[in-house]
Formats: C-alpha cells, structure tokens, sequence
C-alpha cells in the first residue's frame, strides 16, 4: 500500500522560508511525476509544483520564482525550498504522485498534508 507522509510545515513570518518534504513507502516502482497542491481555509485545492522522472518543473505561477521543487527519484521523495513566504502562502499542504495519471487532479495518491501558516 503506497503512503505518502509529509514534513516540514509550520509558522514562519513573511519573508521567511521552509522546506517541505514528502516520503512515499509501499512500492518499488516510481511514483513519478509528483508534486505539491495546497488549500487554505474556504477555498479549493491549488496546483502548487510538479516534477516528472525527468526532473522538468511546473509552477503555479503566484509561487514561481519564490518555490523550488526537486526530488529524488530513486527514493520516491520530492520536496519543495518554499523562500519569501507571504500570507496567501498560508494553507495545508499537501504531497501527490501521479503515475500514470493525466492531471493532478486525478492523482492516485496523496499524503495528509502539513500546515503553513504565514504570519508575523
């Protein structure tokens, strides 16, 4: 059974920074392309970033610039360098894998997320 189990979450001011990380367990082929969507409070899910086994990138595009996505592809982790947080930056975050899935939205897999609140 694949779980994914997310860290990293927390309170950080604006402007600050934290790294998200995201372990899959449960299967030895790649769970690749993975990535990231959030939701804040009364609002639907966002895309956030997405990496596929080749390592290219997608951003929405409010986080480009300021988020970084890489992973490991051997070990079915990613993680995302999240650097001059704002306070729509705040919600629960939550890791996915897509194989062979077409969107994020249909994504098979996902953890049960870890909390970013922005706030000074």
């Amino acid at each position: 059974q694949v779980q994914l189990v997310e860290s990293g979450g927390g309170l950080v001011q604006p402007g600050g920074s934290l790294t998200l990380s995201c372990a899959a367990s449960g299967t030895s082929f790649s769970l690749y392309p993975m990535g990231w969507w959030r939701q804040a409070p009364g609002e639907s899910r966002e895309f956030v970033a997405e990496i596929t086994i080749s390592q290219s990138t997608s951003y929405e595009r409010s986080v480009k610039g300021r988020f970084t996505i890489s992973g490991d592809i051997a070990k079915n982790t990613v993680y995302l360098q999240m650097n001059n947080l704002r306070s729509d930056d705040t919600g629960a975050y939550f890791c996915y894998a897509r194989p062979g899935d077409s969107a994020w939205t249909t994504a098979r897999y996902w953890g049960q997320g870890t909390q970013v609140t922005v706030s000074s």
